[in-house]
Parts: C-alpha cells; structure tokens; sequence
C-alpha cells in the first residue's frame, strides 16, 4: 500500500501537519468509518467519513463523525440549496478520483463545495480518509476545514 495518494500530495502542498495511519479495510463492513474506527482503536466521533452528496444537481462534499448520518435537508441548506441526495458510487468514484471507501476530501479531481459537522471541530486531531482504502489521515478539524474551505454546520440527521 502506497502512503502517498493526490491526498497526501495535496496536504503536504497545504502545508498542515497530518500522520498517515494504515489498517486492514474490510470491503464487507456494514460501516466503512465504523470499521476503520474500530481497526484504529479511535472513538468514531473522531474518525470521519467523507459523503458524496448531489445538491440541487451539483457535487458536494460532506464530512462528518463516522458513528452519525447526514441529513439531507441540513445539508442542502448548508450550501443555500433546495434539496440534496446521496451521489451514486460510480459517479461518486468519477467525480473524486477515488474509489468508494478510499474517498478522501483532500485532492480530488476537482475542488467541490464541502461541509463538515460543526461537531468535529470539538476534537483535537480527527481522522479522515487518506485517499485509499485503508489509509486514514490524522490533523487537526481546524486543518482539515481550512484546506479544503469547508463550511461549518449543523449536518447531522
């Protein structure tokens, strides 16, 4: 497994302090986060998951606590839109650059609008996807909302 990913790459450009933190991925999990929290030992409100997300027809990004949902009404809010639905894997894969369960909010292919629940910025370190299945990253929620310019809200469902 290669620990440098358009992720890492696009960290290390930014300039923030992030480790790199590798686990055995089940592609079988219920919860890909939950799983990741769990191989990690890590509490999974520490441990968040990136969702794909279509607003109003257009891509976003939302972060939140592995061990939470997203609502799709918060969300669509968040970003002033109508109304929001999950994007579908393949779309979700074309539109990141990464494969599902390896989707990290750093490098994409292309900058979308992101979200982070406002309750990730409580922590000290958080970890995120590190742009491959089994990677994670860990900084500071302040980094990880600053690096990607992400708006801060109430998501949860």
């Amino acid at each position: 497994m290669s620990k440098v990913t358009p992720a890492t790459r696009a960290l290390t450009a930014a300039g923030v302090a992030f480790t790199v933190h590798t686990y055995d991925y089940d592609p079988d999990a219920e919860s890909i986060g939950l799983q990741a929290a769990a191989a990690l030992g890590e509490d999974p409100a520490r441990v968040l998951k990136t969702l794909m997300a279509l607003v109003d027809g257009k891509p976003v990004c939302a972060i939140v606590p592995s061990d939470q949902e997203v609502s799709m009404k918060k969300l669509a809010a968040a970003v002033r839109g109508k109304s929001a639905q999950m994007m579908k894997p393949p779309e979700a894969e074309r539109v990141t650059g990464y494969k599902v369960g390896g989707i990290s909010p750093f490098g994409q292919r292309k900058q979308v609008r992101t979200v982070i629940e406002q309750n990730a910025l409580a922590h000290d370190l958080v970890y995120l996807n590190g742009g491959q299945r089994g990677l994670q990253v860990r900084m500071k929620p302040t980094d990880v909302r600053d690096v990607v310019k992400a708006v801060v809200a109430d998501v949860l469902a």
